[in-house]
This record gives C-alpha cells, structure tokens and sequence, in this order.
C-alpha cells in the first residue's frame, strides 16, 4: 500500500493531543510544578519570554526547546507536536501501539521517499548523459 505524504501528515496530526506547542508547555511546567519565574531562571530567560511561549504569540529556538523538554522532563517533539512522552506519562498498552503503528507508517513512507528519490537521480543522470542544458 502507498501511502501519500499528504496521508500521511494527516495520519500523523490526527495522532496528537490537539493543543498547541504553548498549551504543552504550560502543561508540563504545572505538571513540573515550577513557576514561570523559576523556569525562566533556569533557562536564563525572561518571564515574560515563558509566557510569550506559552501564550503562543512566539516560539522558543531549537535550543531553548531542548532545553526545556529537559527542565520539563518531556520529549521535544512532545512539546512541539503532542506526540512522544509528555508530562508524567504512563504508556498504556493501546498507546504504545498506537506509537509502533506511526512509526511503522513514518518508515514507509521514508521508504518510499527514498525510492522517490532514486528513480529521479536515474532520470537526472539519463537527461545529463544526453547532453541536454536548458
């Protein structure tokens, strides 16, 4: 079965918890039971840089996202997507699969992109080899 990416983008959002990178943050620091005073010290950032984050009227760089997903004790792609572990998260049975079956489609399509891709190096090579220059 092929699978398009724009099926599979869908497949992959419909999988999140529906909240915004802002929504998760301030989740996982309540669930963190951390102030956004004492985040903000942590990260060596200003409060009103936490809740500009957490109000989604900004986002962090990738490193403060790291950063935070560490302080939080959460994945960086939970924070940003909803999927992966979040704040004390217990992985039932249903989840776990749920999360195999993602990444057995993200796979896939990773196949299939790969075979995207070589069948338009042959033809890139083929178009060169005849001599053909716009």
């Amino acid at each position: 079965m092929r699978l398009s990416t724009e099926a599979m983008l869908g497949r992959l959002r419909d999988t999140g918890d529906g909240d915004t990178l802002g929504g998760r943050l301030s989740r996982a620091r309540d669930a963190a039971r951390l102030s956004a005073k004492d985040l903000a010290d942590r990260l060596g950032v200003r409060v009103e840089t936490i809740s500009s984050w957490e109000r989604d009227r900004a986002e962090p760089r990738t490193n403060r996202l790291f950063a935070l997903a560490s302080v939080l004790g959460v994945t960086p792609a939970w924070l940003m997507t909803g999927i992966g572990r979040g704040p004390d998260d217990n992985i039932s049975d249903g989840a776990r699969n749920a999360l195999r079956e993602q990444f057995d489609l993200v796979r896939k399509l990773h196949e299939q992109t790969g075979e995207a891709l070589a069948a338009l190096e042959v033809q890139i090579e083929r178009v060169e080899r005849s001599g053909f220059r716009p």
